[in-house]
């Protein structure tokens, strides 16, 4: 079993910045791309920002130059920092890591999500 603990979202003004962290630990053989993801109410889940098991980094237009994923391969952690945060940045942000299980099996593991609320 492989479980996702999230942590840091909050309720900050338009502006400020949060940073989110999520810790892997469990059966890990190995873990390869870290992504952040975010839904808003009444709309669908969608890709923020993910990073590669050697650093490459992708992020969506909506949060290029605000928003900084990095992640830290000893301690299974992926963060984002998010900086000039904006009211349509309010969401719950999910992490999904795709880990290599210690019985070498792949799967997708999500957290379990973690508030975001900018205000105006």
């Amino acid at each position: 079993q492989v479980q996702l603990v999230e942590s840091g979202g909050g309720l900050v003004q338009a502006g400020g910045s949060l940073r989110l962290s999520c810790a892997a630990s469990g059966s890990i053989f190995s873990i390869g791309a870290m992504d952040w993801h975010r839904q808003a109410p009444g709309n669908e889940r969608e890709l923020v920002a993910t990073i590669g098991s050697y650093g490459s980094t992708y992020y969506a237009d909506s949060v290029k130059g605000r928003f900084t994923i990095s992640r830290d391969n000893a301690k299974n952690t992926v963060v984002l920092q998010m900086n000039s945060l904006k009211p349509e940045d309010t969401a719950v942000y999910y992490c999904r890591v795709l880990v290599t299980t210690t019985t070498r099996r792949n799967y997708p593991y999500w957290g379990q999500g973690t508030q975001v609320t900018v205000s105006s």
